[in-house]
């Protein structure tokens, strides 16, 4: 068990009418969260741009993207950003890359989405160099680059947390990164296997688990209403269930009936049948919903299973469900495991 104090994040959703973007983020420092969480999708506002203005407003919270995708920017490009937000958060800026899936990065973007396991090691590798001040000279399987070298270093060593699904991801994070960040879709369950799949890459590279931060982002919905939050999440899934990344993710889990009908009923552009596809104990087993005390109860319980940081991800139709969301993990009305 990691002896790393608990750590309670808030990610940021810069949509409109949700009161889910800068303020809050100022805000989040003055609830007393530990970090706030930038993400990149669905697009919203550049977590990296977005970093360095709360850079400016905050002063002591964690600032961390979650999770920029390594097929969006050269490393080159990616380190100039990041140097241009940490300079206004000195030593609190944390990078968190992934892979992303084909549906983002190939619809979305218009780019190829080749190897990317190695796309996700070797922007690691490149970024670690171009980050220590060197002119780059890499040749690999996904990335070149020769002749680049970062204007000015950062004020301390940037830590880079990678987002892991699948087996290969995790042990790759266990290898190179300084953090592991885990999604919904590594449910309670499931977390011991996780750890012994990031605990074995870590040993590849004479470490240990305890050396990397663990993390997790979690969906709530917090409301009065189960059922309420129940259906949402049932939705929610959905849409997740449009990508083969997480689809195979969901047969993994044993949920191989709930994708057969999730696939007939976007063939069939129904999307009634889409959601009646998904069962309860799917959504029942991977998400957090229902009234403080009941989702309290389950950042509680990530904690005492391993986690070191739980990213509070708060799933709202309105500001008024972002707000209550947001407002019940507070520290005040949090207590972590590390304080018991």
């Amino acid at each position: 068990m990691s002896s790393r104090a608990k750590r309670t994040g808030l990610m940021l959703w810069p949509m409109p009418g949700l009161d889910a973007g800068f303020e809050r983020g100022v805000w989040a420092e003055q609830a007393g969260y530990d970090d706030v969480w930038l993400c990149d999708a669905e697009g919203l506002q550049d977590p990296i741009t977005m970093g360095a203005a709360l850079g400016v407003a905050t002063k002591s919270i964690r600032l961390c993207t979650g999770i920029v995708p390594v097929f969006n920017r050269p490393p080159p490009l990616l380190a100039t950003a990041v140097l241009a937000a940490e300079e206004h958060a000195r030593g609190r800026f944390v990078l968190g890359l992934g892979s992303s899936t084909g549906n983002m990065i190939k619809r979305w973007y218009g780019l190829d989405y080749e190897k990317p396991l190695s796309r996700v090691r070797e922007s690691v590798a490149l970024l670690r160099d171009i980050f220590a001040g060197n002119k780059t000279n890499f040749d690999g399987k996904t990335i070149h680059s020769h002749g680049f070298t970062l204007k000015g270093t950062p004020s301390a060593p940037i830590p880079i947390y990678l987002a892991a699904l699948g087996p290969k991801m995790m042990q790759l994070a266990g290898e190179v990164a300084d953090g592991v960040v885990l999604n919904d879709f590594t449910p309670p369950d499931k977390l011991t296997e996780a750890l012994e799949q990031i605990d074995l890459g870590a040993k590849r590279a004479g470490r240990r688990i305890e050396d990397l931060e663990i993390v997790k982002r979690r969906a709530f919905l917090v409301g009065d209403d189960e059922q309420d939050g129940l259906d949402f999440f049932r939705r929610y899934t959905a849409v997740y269930a449009s990508a083969p990344a997480y689809q195979n993710k969901m047969i993994e889990l044993g949920y191989e009936k709930e994708i057969t009908g999730v696939k007939a009923g976007y063939e069939a552009r129904d999307r009634s049948a889409v959601n009646a596809a998904i069962s309860d104990e799917l959504v029942d087993r991977i998400y957090a919903y229902g009234n403080e005390s009941r989702c309290k109860r389950i950042l509680q319980h990530d904690f005492d299973a391993g986690i070191d940081t739980v990213i509070v991800s708060p799933q709202a139709r309105d500001s008024g469900e972002f707000a209550r969301a947001a407002e019940t993990f507070m520290s005040k009305n949090v207590s972590k495991a590390a304080e018991n």
